[in-house]
């Protein structure tokens, strides 16, 4: 399949992330999209005839539905990049348009290598052909001559241990010989860049193993691979890199393990305890704590019960942040002990992306003693999951009136006989 030559990357409006910047000063880029975003029209009622098709055209009306929204990724050459995300959320299409099957509704796609895509069951096969017609109908149109495939058509057959039926029309297999072929015709064609459905499911253990090797044996050549999968321990297996889709929208790029508990998170899969992503590695990162009397005011880290105090967290935001933040902030006290809390409102804040401040003002202090550390806990507030947690070292003091104890409790003492 011939592709477009790949134009020197323009600067992204929005801030790069982590995968994409080491990207960038890495290996050169093969596959860039920039600004992709891919729509489809779903109508509640189809046209049953040509007729209908054609008289009911202009009156015609559908609902809009967005596969993918504004997609920047960047892949480099001898990566080996994961699509994960729950059913609906773009990977497959996403990959479409990168193999130049579906084009974008905005945006550009650019690729710079040959590129050998197993993206649906049977895609390119015809049923009413043979085995050894379609080895080389679907080589041909993946950019071999003639030659090529006489010269490639033996292994062809013998990866897909298809001998004994490789004469037979392809209507006639199964699910499983239609995998086996057209993975065999896929990964012959000597490519740059191989992009891979959730195909291979379909396949039996022992044809899941031999693919996964192939797999293996392209990355060791330094060839980018594509992949979609539901297995999440795939992923964290074979992969650099993890691309996780949501509605469309690109959640997460970077580390594997990062991304696979992101998800799992999204999921439900994943306990809430467990749940939280380290902090230097979340899209939303708590990156530090000030004390101060007003909000943006002097800081002060000494404080007597009745004085204003303000704690302000700072954030630093992705672009694959949640739309919608809730932050909850414990007031620690000495063993850990949680002395009060605070939280943003309900449906949580929407900072967008870049560094920002969320200021938690306590009019009048109370009666106590003692230094104090803050711990924040960061969730989406539109699912409630949690997204990373972070205890702050920095402390505040107040001096109570009390000479001992944390609370200076008001009593009397008397004698009773």
């Amino acid at each position: 399949m011939s592709s477009p030559p790949l134009a020197p990357p323009a600067q992204p409006d929005r801030p790069a992330t982590s995968a994409s910047a080491a990207q960038s000063s890495g290996s050169p880029t093969v596959i860039r999209a920039a600004g992709v975003s891919k729509k489809f029209v779903a109508y509640s009622k189809r046209a049953t005839s040509l007729k209908e098709r054609f008289v009911r055209r202009e009156g015609a009306s559908g609902e809009d539905f967005w596969a993918l929204r504004d997609i920047d990724v960047q892949i480099g050459r001898g990566q080996t990049v994961g699509l994960a995300g729950a059913n609906g959320s773009g990977k497959s299409t996403l990959l479409k348009v990168l193999a130049g099957i579906l084009r974008p509704t905005s945006g550009e796609v650019a690729v710079n290598g040959r590129i050998a895509s197993l993206l649906e069951l049977g895609a390119g096969f015809n049923g009413e052909l043979s085995g050894r017609d379609n080895v080389y109908l679907n080589a041909s149109l993946l950019g071999l001559s003639k030659r090529e495939i006489d010269r490639l058509f033996d292994s062809i057959v013998d990866f897909a241990e298809l001998r004994h039926k490789i004469d037979d029309e392809v209507k006639h297999y199964s699910s499983g010989q239609y995998v086996r072929l057209g993975f065999a015709v896929a990964v012959h064609v000597d490519p740059d860049i191989l992009l891979v459905d959730e195909v291979l499911a379909v396949g039996d253990e022992a044809f899941q193993r031999k693919c996964l090797d192939k797999i293996a044996q392209f990355r060791s050549e330094g060839r980018t691979i594509l992949f979609v999968t539901h297995s999440l321990d795939l992923i964290e297996n074979m992969c650099d890199r993890v691309l996780v889709l949501e509605t469309g929208n690109l959640i997460y790029d970077g580390q594997p393990a990062v991304g696979t508990k992101l998800l799992r998170q999204r999921l439900g899969s994943l306990p809430v305890e467990g749940g939280a992503v380290p902090y230097d590695l979340s899209p939303v990162k708590p990156t530090a704590v000030t004390f101060s009397r007003d909000p943006g005011g002097a800081p002060q880290v000494q404080y007597d019960p009745g004085e204003q105090l303000t704690v302000s967290v700072e954030l630093d935001l992705t672009d694959h942040a949640p739309q919608h933040v809730y932050l909850h902030v414990d007031i620690m006290g000495q063993g850990e002990v949680p002395i009060w809390m605070m939280e943003t409102p309900p449906g949580g804040i929407s900072p967008g992306s870049g560094i920002v401040a969320v200021d938690f003002v306590v009019p009048r202090l109370p009666e106590l003693l003692g230094a104090f550390a803050v711990s924040v806990r960061v969730s989406d507030a539109a699912t409630g999951q949690p997204v990373t947690v972070r205890r702050f070292e920095d402390l505040f003091g107040v001096s109570g009136p009390q000479v001992a104890g944390l609370l200076r409790v008001d009593y009397q003492a008397g004698l009773r006989r």
